[in-house]
C-alpha cells in the first residue's frame, strides 16, 4: 500500500520532471487521415546528430522519461546526444484513440503517422543525421515505413524487442485468434485496459480483471496481471519484476495504457506470414505499401540495431529470427545485441536499463554519427 501511495502522489501520470536542464517544446501536427497526434523536444544544445524516440502500443513517450531512474531521453543528452524527440503516435496512451472503436492497422502508422512526425522535425533539424530508437509495434511500424520507403533519409534505427518478423509463444498465437472478436462480440469490449482493476465492481471489465488476476499469483497488482494478458504468455509476460523498481511496478498502468483490440489482427497476420505484411493486400487505399515489407530488404541501407531481450516472453526471438534474414540480404550491415535477463519492456524501464542496455545503443549511435 504504501508503494501505491508513493507512485499516485510523487510521480503524476503525465510529468516531464523525469527530463533536467533541458529546453522542452511541443509540436502538434495532423496526420494525412486526420489525426492529431505530437511530438515532444527536448534540446540542451544544437546537435549534428538528432534522436527520435518511438513508443510502442498501450504505452506513449512517457516510457522514455520516467522520472524514478534515468531515463533514455536523460541518458542519450548526457551521452552528447543534445536534441531528442519523442514522439506520441496514434498508438500513444496520451490521446483517446485506443479507447475508441476503430479499424486502425500497422499500415496506417507506416502511411500516415510516421512522414507527417518526420516532415515536422526535417523542417526543424534540416539535413542533420537523424537516429531512430522504437519499441514493440512502434518498432514494427516504423521498420515498415523505413522498408516501404514513406520514410527516407534515416541515419540508423535501433529496435527493441521486435521488427519486420514478429514471433510469439503458442498461448499467445491462441489469444491473437480469438481474443479480439471475444472481447468486441461476446464481452462487449472494444479495448483492454489495464486500469479495469479499478472499475465498478461486477463491470465488465471489473470481472474480466479478475478473472485474469486468478491466474497470476506472482504479484499482487492487477494492472501487471493485465499487462500480461493483454501481451506474451508469462509470469509476468512485460518484463522481469525483479529488474523494475517497486514504484515502477506500482504504476505500471500509467506507463502502459488501454490498448484498442483490431492491431492484434494485424500482428496476428504477420505472425502466420513470418514477416510483416500489408493487411489488406488488395486494398486500393495503401497501394503506396507493399504487400511484403520485406521484399526489398537487401536495398535499405540504414544500418539497424535490433535488441533482442533474452526473457522477451512477448516477442520470443523475433528480432533474432529477424538478424538472421537480414544477414543474407546484407551481410554485415545490420547488428544484434543479445540483452541477458531482460524481458520486453524492461530495457526501457528497468531499474539498472541505463547501466546495461542504454550504454550499447550510445555506442551503437556514436559509431553511425559524425
Amino acid at each position: 500500500m504504501e508503494q501505491t501511495t508513493i507512485a499516485r502522489t510523487t510521480i503524476p501520470r503525465r510529468t516531464l520532471a523525469g527530463v533536467k536542464d533541458a529546453d522542452v517544446r511541443v509540436y502538434p501536427f495532423a496526420t494525412e487521415d486526420g489525426l492529431g497526434l505530437e511530438l515532444t523536444r527536448f534540446q540542451r544544445a544544437e546537435c549534428d546528430d538528432v534522436v527520435l524516440l518511438v513508443h510502442g502500443l498501450t504505452s506513449a513517450s512517457d516510457v522514455f522519461i520516467m522520472p524514478e531512474h534515468q531515463n533514455l531521453t536523460s541518458h542519450l543528452l548526457d551521452a552528447g546526444f543534445t536534441d531528442v524527440w519523442a514522439l506520441d503516435f496514434r498508438m500513444s496512451g496520451r490521446f483517446p484513440y485506443d479507447t475508441e472503436t476503430h479499424r486502425y492497422t500497422l499500415d496506417d502508422i507506416a502511411l500516415y503517422d510516421f512522414p507527417a512526425a518526420l516532415e515536422v522535425i526535417r523542417r526543424e533539424i534540416g539535413d542533420r543525421r537523424l537516429h531512430v530508437f522504437a519499441h514493440c509495434l512502434g518498432s514494427v511500424s516504423f521498420t515498415m515505413a523505413l522498408f516501404a520507403g514513406t520514410v527516407t533519409d534515416i541515419t540508423s534505427l535501433t529496435c527493441n524487442s521486435v521488427s519486420l518478423t514478429p514471433r510469439v509463444p503458442a498461448f499467445s498465437k491462441l489469444k491473437l485468434t480469438l481474443g479480439p472478436a471475444f472481447l468486441e462480440y461476446v464481452a462487449g469490449l472494444p479495448y483492454i485496459d489495464p486500469r479495469f482493476g479499478d472499475a465498478p465492481a461486477f463491470t465488465r471489465g471489473w470481472m474480466l480483471s479478475r478473472l485474469v488476476s486468478l491466474f497470476h499469483r506472482e504479484c499482487d497488482v492487477r494492472a501487471c496481471h493485465m499487462q500480461s494478458f493483454q501481451w506474451g504468455a508469462g509470469k509476468p509476460a512485460m518484463y522481469e519484476h525483479a529488474n523494475l523498481l517497486p514504484v515502477t511496478h506500482q504504476r505500471v498502468a500509467d506507463i502502459c495504457c488501454a490498448s484498442g483490440l483490431h492491431y492484434y489482427r494485424h500482428v496476428r497476420k504477420m505472425v502466420d506470414a513470418g514477416r510483416s505484411v500489408r493487411f489488406a493486400p488488395d486494398d486500393p487505399a495503401y497501394a503506396r505499401l507493399p504487400k511484403d515489407y520485406l521484399a526489398d530488404a537487401a536495398e535499405v541501407t540504414t544500418p539497424l540495431l535490433l535488441l533482442a531481450p533474452e526473457r522477451n516472453r512477448v516477442f520470443s526471438d523475433s528480432n533474432v529470427y529477424f538478424h538472421k534474414l537480414l544477414e543474407r540480404a546484407a551481410p554485415g550491415r545490420h547488428e544484434l545485441e543479445v540483452l541477458p535477463g531482460y524481458g520486453h519492456l524492461d530495457p526501457i524501464i528497468g531499474k539498472n536499463a541505463h547501466l546495461d542496455v542504454f550504454p550499447r545503443v550510445v555506442d551503437f549511435l556514436k559509431r553511425h554519427s559524425g
